[in-house]
């Protein structure tokens, strides 16, 4: 029987989920990283020794050359694949990607149009056009893996993407600097198909995870983001276009049987900082308490810049997590289940947490039984000088 692990953010994403597949890589045999939600807009930090890397295009347990393989519910950015794998190439690592031929892929004109929108909505958004892609196809726009296989396919869609399309969306919406648009057009666009080429040219496209299932002992299922960002059970209108619960992954491994029918195989975790964090705006709890309590990392990866704005802290809401774990048990009943605590080293040992709105501090044992998980061995504290327990 193959194991199977499937890592969840818990709170509104930023929680050490890649941190956490690179750990359960390190501990796997012959894995491989399934990515099932989400896409390039993720960044996920990775240390391994000396190297360091936030992982956007390819999966957190990279470093450790474990290969992963792109689902077709994920967007593709090829010229974010092509800057981030030269970017690793520079630190010693050839990372392996395997590609699903019906994954989605984002085009500049994705980016420009969401970037456009945020600079209006201040939803939250990355800004790379992630969203935006998943609209395009929704509205039946599609331009897919395997529309890079034929270059004149992927052109006239391009084009039509373009024409008919995007250009209308621009049109119908206030956005800026439209001279600078029309000059780097052209240049974008090149950029862009070559990019393409180099992908098909570097990486392997399936239609089906059945012609390499068998090359792997353990499948590790990294999300992206965090159950509050959900789309159908986070806080709309600031949440992603995805389902970030392990719905795509249960329906991944029910579809190609990955564990013989029977979901007691499949380790599911839930992972959630020592506090609360969120990227930009939309409604968070505890924001009116103190977390003076919080101690500053030195070499965090989130900070309020770039289209996604104000790296927001509060203090952890028990309730919420509570929530965000019942709401993944209605598309997991079965698995096992476990919490994983990081961030330890950043708080004292009593942590200060609120449960119906009364605030108290608790051992992250004691936070872990609150929550349901009464076996030790369901329970991961992280601390930053001896990694996970």
């Amino acid at each position: 029987m193959k194991k199977i692990s499937i890592t969840l953010g818990a709170g509104f994403g930023d929680e050490s989920k890649g941190s956490f597949v690179n750990y359960l890589c390190s501990k796997a045999d012959n894995p491989l990283v399934i990515r099932f939600s989400g896409g390039h807009q993720v960044g996920h930090t990775v240390v391994v020794g000396d190297k360091r890397h936030v992982f956007s295009n390819f999966g957190s347990g990279s470093l450790l050359d474990v290969p992963t393989y792109w689902s077709e519910y994920c967007t593709v950015d090829p010229i974010g694949v092509f800057k981030e794998q030269k970017a690793l190439n520079a630190i010693g690592i050839a990372p392996k990607l395997y590609i699903n031929a019906n994954a989605m892929i984002t085009t500049p004109f994705d980016k420009w149009q969401n970037m456009t929108l945020e600079s209006t909505n201040r939803h939250g958004s990355v800004g790379v056009g992630f969203g935006t892609t998943i609209q395009r196809n929704e509205d039946h726009y599609h331009l897919y893996m395997r529309d890079l296989l034929y270059p004149n396919i992927r052109d006239i869609k391009l084009k039509l993407i373009q024409e008919n399309y995007h250009e209308k969306i621009l049109s119908d919406i206030s956005w800026k600097n439209p001279s600078d648009y029309i000059n780097k057009m052209d240049e974008i666009i090149n950029e862009f198909k070559s990019a393409c080429t180099h992908f098909i040219n570097t990486y392997e496209i399936f239609n089906n995870f059945d012609e390499i299932r068998n090359y792997y002992n353990s499948y590790v299922f990294e999300g992206s983001q965090g159950i509050m960002l959900d789309q159908d059970y986070g806080f709309f209108p600031n949440v992603t276009r995805s389902y970030t619960t392990s719905r795509n992954a249960i329906e991944f491994i029910k579809k190609y049987d990955l564990h013989n029918g029977n979901s007691n195989y499949i380790d599911t975790y839930y992972v959630t900082r020592a506090y609360q964090t969120r990227h930009g705006n939309g409604a968070m709890t505890n924001e009116d308490l103190d977390i003076s309590y919080i101690k500053e990392n030195p070499l965090e990866t989130n900070v309020s810049s770039g289209f996604q704005g104000k790296f927001r802290k509060s203090v952890l809401d028990l309730d919420l997590l509570k929530y965000a774990i019942d709401c993944d048990k209605y598309h997991n009943l079965y698995s096992h289940k476990n919490l994983v605590i990081s961030c330890l080293d950043q708080v004292p040992d009593e942590i200060p947490v609120t449960q119906d709105s009364k605030l108290e501090t608790l051992r992250y044992n004691f936070i872990a039984h609150r929550l349901g998980f009464s076996n030790p061995d369901s329970i991961f504290p992280c601390y930053s000088d001896t990694g996970y327990k």
